[in-house]
């Protein structure tokens, strides 16, 4: 080696401790999987941003959009729950691939009832609540089947490719979509959801089968989510990590005032423009950069304290945001909070795959998934009513604020969360 080409090496070994660990991708099945969810990632980001401008269109209420939110909680947590327990009863490959062909059908009908301009805000919510039902089963299964697809030390590092790609979805999802919306009309953001999930099912038939283990159980009855809530019962480390989301995520999302706050403080004209695509995009360019400088993740073993740390951060950020007056400084705060927000779910989601043993990750993943995406929808339906009654930058700001006041009396009360560690044991009974 040359003494020119050592200090090029040695700047490569720093900034691999830096990047994104992409090494998971370098097992085939996982690299399938990763591949599906980076396929639709896009095109699912542009119907989330369809049905509440769709919505807010029809209704020109923020009420009404925090309604959507609510539509699509009671399918997450019937079938979140219930997905899981499927996930550990049947094969995993044969339950993503059923859940993925009816999320395609029923974007395929949101978009055909946007296109023959239906004009029913109830039919939304319908096959809203219905594609729902299906993402529920859908998500606890992909997660419950990474920890099969790659070794325990490297959980870690595939949460944080996963999160990452969903979270460049969710930035290039929402800016095309304010970009297609004027251009191309609503209906064709739902046309290519369809399109780009009818593609992800060539991936996942790819897959090999992932039966469940030895010591699962067959059925997926209400025992089995029974059973799933007594192994969680005593499991600090695990009620912990799943409380202070739904404390980030119930008090803190502010999402459902993003349609509102772009016309009425942003300046968008009514039609949609920009500034509601930025506000959209913001948080998951936060969280998209974060994953980019992900490799350093993997030398934080506080996981506790770096979900508490991060989750009060998230906080802070919304409280900003509340009081932001301009775009760009908006923007800028959502993005610190989606940066936190990566940071705690890579970890949380590590935690949980460390800690649940094989027959129970599928329901544990089901109530992780309950909480992650059953939390926003009742944030919408919260500071949807709040921002209707408040105004919005109250309902945004008094929102971080409850973040940060609930999460610090949370960690006070359980401090064992705080002075948590990992390892990689998948068989800890935490």
């Amino acid at each position: 080696m040359t003494l020119e080409a050592e200090p090029k090496t040695a700047k490569r070994g720093r900034l691999s401790r830096v990047l994104i660990d992409v090494r998971p991708l370098r097992v085939r099945d996982y690299r399938r999987l990763w591949m599906s969810t980076a396929v639709t990632a896009v095109g699912s980001q542009l119907t989330a941003v369809a049905v509440p401008k769709q919505v807010y269109d029809l209704t020109g209420s923020s009420g009404w959009v925090g309604v959507t939110g609510a539509v699509g909680l009671l399918p997450l947590l019937v079938f979140g729950l219930w997905g899981g327990a499927i996930a550990d009863a049947h094969d995993r490959r044969k339950v993503m691939i059923v859940s993925n062909i009816g999320v395609a059908v029923t974007s395929g009908l949101l978009w055909l009832q946007a296109f023959v301009s239906l004009g029913s805000v109830s039919t939304v919510l319908v096959l809203l609540g219905l594609q729902q039902a299906f993402v529920a089963v859908n998500m606890p299964t992909r997660s419950a089947a990474v920890a099969r697809l790659v070794p325990a030390e490297l959980l870690p590092q595939a949460n944080a490719l996963n999160f990452t790609t969903s979270t460049f979805g969710m930035v290039f999802g929402p800016l095309a979509a304010g970009a297609l919306i004027p251009a191309l009309g609503l209906s064709t953001l739902y046309l290519i959801d369809t399109v780009a999930l009818t593609l992800c099912l060539w991936l996942v038939f790819r897959l090999p089968p992932i039966p469940p283990g030895a010591g699962s159980s067959r059925k997926a009855g209400l025992g089995d989510i029974a059973a799933g809530f007594s192994y969680l019962r005593g499991r600090n480390i695990l009620l912990v990590s799943f409380l202070v989301d739904i404390i980030a995520m119930v008090a803190g999302m502010p999402r459902a005032l993003f349609p509102e706050m772009a016309e009425r403080t942003f300046g968008d004209p009514p039609g949609g423009g920009i500034a509601l695509g930025w506000l959209y995009a913001a948080i998951p360019i936060g969280s998209a950069l974060f994953g980019v400088f992900s490799g350093w993740f993997s030398r934080m073993t506080r996981q506790g304290a770096v979900v508490t740390v991060s989750v009060v951060v998230w906080g802070v950020a919304m409280v900003g945001f509340g009081l932001s007056n301009a775009l760009w400084l908006a923007v800028i705060f959502l993005a610190i909070g989606g940066g936190a927000d990566l940071v705690s779910a890579v970890h949380r989601s590590s935690m949980l795959q460390t800690e649940a043993t094989d027959e129970m990750r599928g329901r544990m993943q089901g109530v992780f998934i309950v909480v992650v995406a059953g939390g926003p929808r009742i944030a919408d339906l919260a500071h949807g009513w709040g921002g209707a009654a408040l105004g919005t930058a109250a309902a945004a700001t008094l929102g971080g604020i409850a973040v940060v006041a609930l999460t610090v009396v949370t960690v006070v009360a359980v401090p064992s969360f705080w002075r948590y560690r990992f390892h990689s044991d998948p068989n800890s009974q935490g």
